[in-house]
């Protein structure tokens, strides 16, 4: 019987549990432990695993190399915190609250370091010099896509195609790297890499639209944190991007007032501009785009030459990100 998408995750949370990531000083590694227990849906190691399973079956054995992308990703989560000035991660205090900025910057960093110390000790030999330098490339993108999403808070007009590359850069190159890397350590096919790089791409930036919409939509109770923080905020989405293109007359007097606002009730505002949204149908464009872009990853995953039992587990894992609640 093939694993399951659960079976993956606790196969991936065990081995960051047994994981060692320093002791002395502690100020500075238990910021690394705690941000790494705070669980998450574990995506980019579990897509790793599942482009490996697509051609080999000893999936154990690349687990200690795929927590390198985890490991990554949550450096970045701990310094984006602090430049957002977050105060909570997954429910809990972010680590610059917990401790403090300069904590958190010195953590990061030697986070950043022991992804590499993982890629190095795992990866092997004659990939690593590949590995490295996709990884290198992924890296700066995620840094690019970040300081073009703050650059977007002192700009007044965003485009939609400047949103989906910032988005395209900020999280789905990462997801693209990981279901490569997961190709690159089980076979040397490299047309297969460029389509389970694309498809990661395909699929980050259909994640990261239903993001957008689960940020305004979702069910408080299922979500977890506060529904419509970037309607709060004034944060560029695609669904405010969306909306003020497409706003005229009255509508876009409203949505433009509330943008200007400082004082203001937040669920007054959130249940407004959810009202204006709901006039221009944003959300069903939202839906559309999204769609798009999973469609595009569900034909990248069908044109690898792999049998269609193998493929099916990514299927699961892609429906349920397109469907998911939180």
């Amino acid at each position: 019987m093939n694993p399951s998408i659960k079976d993956y995750i606790v196969s991936i949370n065990s081995a960051i549990e047994r994981e060692n990531f320093g002791s002395k000083p502690q100020e500075l590694y238990e910021p690394i432990r705690y941000i790494m227990a705070l669980g998450g849906k574990r995506m980019r190691p579990l897509l790793s695993l599942l482009a490996y399973q697509l051609y080999q079956d000893e999936i154990e054995k690349v687990i200690p190399a795929s927590l390198a992308v985890e490991i990554f990703h949550n450096f970045t989560l701990m310094h984006d915190d602090i430049m957002d000035k977050a105060p909570l991660r997954r429910g809990q205090d972010t680590v610059h609250k917990k401790w403090n900025e300069p904590v958190a910057i010195l953590s990061g960093d030697v986070m950043l370091v022991k992804a590499y110390q993982q890629l190095i000790q795992y990866v092997p030999n004659e990939k690593l010099t590949e590995v490295l330098e996709k990884f290198n490339q992924c890296a700066i993108e995620v840094c690019e896509g970040q300081q073009i999403d703050m650059n977007f808070e002192d700009q007044e007009q965003v485009h939609e195609d400047e949103y989906l590359e910032m988005i395209r850069l900020k999280t789905a190159v990462l997801l693209g790297f990981s279901l490569e890397f997961g190709g690159i350590l089980a076979m040397d096919n490299e047309a297969d890499h460029a389509l389970l790089y694309q498809m990661g791409v395909n699929a980050g930036i259909g994640f990261q639209l239903m993001d957008d919409l689960l940020d305004v939509y979702a069910d408080q109770e299922k979500f977890g944190k506060q529904v419509g923080g970037d309607i709060i905020a004034n944060k560029k989405t695609y669904l405010l991007i969306k909306a003020k293109e497409l706003a005229s007359g009255e509508n876009s007097n409203e949505l433009n007032q509330w943008l200007r606002a400082k004082d203001f009730d937040s669920s007054e505002k959130v249940n407004a501009v959810k009202a204006i949204y709901d006039k221009l149908s944003i959300k069903q464009l939202t839906e559309t785009k999204m769609n798009q872009y999973f469609e595009k990853a569900f034909k990248n995953l069908d044109d690898l030459d792999v049998p269609s039992e193998k493929k099916l587990v990514i299927k699961d894992f892609f429906n349920y990100l397109i469907n998911r609640e939180q």
